[in-house]
């Protein structure tokens, strides 16, 4: 009976390439269902957003705002000026949002950063699980904030929807906590994909931006075709024009290439600037305020200081990709672009370090655009010969800027690519990119962000795993003479090797000499002084299945037949000749080689 269930679940091994076929069409399947979601809620997002900030601050307030080409949705003459009205809608939205979040949300103050940052904090430390309330609250109040001239982006909470969209799906489908990780992944993916336009910028983004030094690649292929969906179904309502109206820059002259590095400094300087302004005034300013007078009259104060901020500078409201546009085409001074990188910093910082909602890309994008303005606008007036274009410093500046401050040297740049439909600036966006990285090493701007997989509680299964699979059986098995049972011996014979011997396990060996089972101990322990059964069974009726080692595998390899034959202890082979037998390796030999590889580690570190 025993043998029937064994030869039933055996998988043969030509049968392992299907499998993996049937595991790659499995997140094909998933990453566009939760592509198809985010897309979606991307579309229905981005309209609500548009709408209403058009009537907020448009229409009622009577502000002029500038509008990138690819994003002038609503339009019509702006409304008699009343920019106190700022106040009235920035003042109730932080109440509003302060006693939503309280109420539906309360771990909201300690969830990170903004959208991006809780997701980021849901895949290390929450199993990849997101309650549907915090999704749906975070992106409820962004809307608001956003529309009503909070500076904010879109990318945090869109990713955090669809962070919350792969999550759902994977609790609705029972999958595996290290499945709904993924798809958390490709959800953000799909979210970034479709607001940016960027699809591949977009996947890449949301697999490495969860590491200072590493990225999720099993996530990748779910993530990239959720984000292309996503993208499609975006841009089937809105179309695929980029955001940005701007000619197609290119790299043409290499003496531009010091100029670049030093934008890449400046991007490290600024991105410095600007993480620590932004926890100077959520930990040492709101912080405290919300401690004294807790958390709604906190946030309250987080939006009447913006209405403060954007009555005296409106090109501080909003995430402020209209500014960034006339950057590019060179109609900013430089006065105006360095007082922009200031007061978008601070504007930020007290909107987000209030508790207000909003994603922080957008503006790391503005200010880091800013910076490369400056200093691209400044190269060309003393170099005028060599810096023609300084509009493609911006888009160089956006791409190092945030990558510097996200740790994401990939996925950005390539963001900055696709909004622009050209790699012309390919070569200095990976200069800046890398000097930007480099020197902003220990700045990073998501609170929950990790170093690498070994830090990551998502990842401690895997750290043992590669613990083992370093360490090869020859050098814990130990050698010796080992006894080896014929298939023909007879029971009784059986019990007096078993009785004189200390081992737990005996290989038997076949007529051809190879090792064709193995005799456990366990097995025959309740009817081992039967005499009834001296002539009745040999040891090839009770042996099991043949499980033997090599000496050139890892210990990983090992501990996987140890768990699948259930056995104490299992028989070295030669690896050219596996008729011999060199000795056997006891589990505990495993669990040992672990421990003191574990140490050893620690010890170094």
């Amino acid at each position: 009976m025993r043998a029937f269930f064994r030869s039933l679940f055996k998988i043969p091994m030509e049968l392992a390439h299907s499998y993996h076929s049937v595991l790659s069409f499995k997140w094909l399947a998933l990453g566009i269902v939760v592509g198809a979601m985010t897309g979606l809620g991307a579309v229905l997002f981005y309209v609500a957003i548009e709408w209403l900030q058009h009537l907020l601050l448009t229409t009622w307030a009577g502000f002029s705002l500038p509008v990138p080409a690819g994003e002038n949705l609503f339009s019509g003459e702006a409304g008699a000026f009343r920019p106190w009205l700022l106040f009235v809608f920035l003042g109730v939205i932080g109440l509003f949002t302060g006693y939503l979040l309280r109420r539906f949300v309360p771990q909201t103050r300690h969830g990170g950063t903004d959208g991006t940052d809780t997701m980021i904090k849901a895949f290390h430390h929450q199993e990849g699980h997101i309650t549907p309330s915090v999704p749906a609250m975070k992106v409820g109040t962004s809307i608001l904030t956003i529309a009503a001239g909070g500076s904010a982006g879109r990318e945090g909470p869109i990713s955090l929807l669809g962070a919350g969209c792969g999550s759902w799906l994977a609790g609705k489908l029972r999958l595996s906590a290290k499945e709904r990780r993924i798809l958390l992944l490709a959800g953000a993916a799909g979210g970034l994909g479709a607001i940016f336009r960027a699809p591949l910028g977009g996947a890449l983004t949301a697999v490495e931006v969860i590491y200072r030094e590493d990225f999720e690649a099993e996530a990748l292929l779910p993530s990239i075709i959720s984000s292309v969906v996503s993208y499609s179904l975006f841009t089937l309502v809105f179309g695929s024009e980029p955001i940005f109206g701007i000619p197609k820059f290119e790299f043409s002259d290499i003496r531009e290439l010091p100029v670049y590095a030093i934008l890449g400094l400046v991007c490290a300087a600024t991105g410095w600037f600007y993480v620590r302004t932004f926890r100077f005034i959520k930990f040492k300013v709101f912080w405290p305020l919300t401690d004294r007078f807790g958390f709604v009259p906190a946030v309250a104060l987080g939006g009447l200081g913006m209405a403060s901020i954007g009555y005296q500078f409106p090109e501080l409201l909003g995430g402020g990709q209209g500014w960034l546009e006339l950057a590019m085409l060179g109609k900013l001074s430089v006065t105006m672009m360095a007082g922009m990188i200031v007061g978008k910093t601070l504007a930020t910082s007290v909107v987000l370090g209030s508790g207000m909602s909003g994603g922080m890309f957008a503006p790391a994008l503005f200010v880091g655009g800013m910076s490369g303005g400056v200093v691209g606008t400044l190269a060309q007036r003393l170099f005028p010969s060599v810096v023609v274009e300084p509009g493609g410093y911006v888009l160089v500046g956006m791409a190092a800027f945030f990558s510097g401050v996200a740790n994401a040297p990939i996925g950005p740049l390539v963001m900055v690519c696709e909004l622009t439909q050209g790699y012309g600036l390919l070569a200095p966006l990976m200069l800046a990119t890398a000097i930007a990285l480099v020197l902003g090493r220990n700045v990073s701007l998501y609170e929950n962000q990790v170093d690498n997989k070994f830090e990551s509680p998502a990842h401690v299964g895997d750290a043992t795993i590669n613990i083992l699979e370093r360490e090869k059986v020859e050098a814990h098995y130990k050698p010796s003479r080992v006894t080896i049972v014929e298939e023909g011996t007879h029971f009784g014979a059986l019990t007096d090797i078993i009785v004189n011997s200390n081992e737990l396990c005996f290989p038997v060996r076949g007529a051809d000499d190879r090792i064709t089972g193995m005799l456990a101990v366990q097995d025959l322990r309740k009817v081992l002084f039967e005499d009834t059964l001296c002539e009745l069974l040999v040891a090839g009726d009770v042996a099991r299945k043949v499980v033997v080692l090599r000496p050139d595998e890892d210990l990983y390899t090992a501990l996987l037949k140890f768990v699948e034959s259930d056995l104490p202890q299992l028989p070295v082979v030669d690896s050219e000749n596996p008729t011999k037998v060199l000795g056997m390796l006891a589990r505990e030999d495993v669990f040992t080689a672990y421990a003191k590889t574990l140490r050893t580690m620690k010890e170094l570190t």
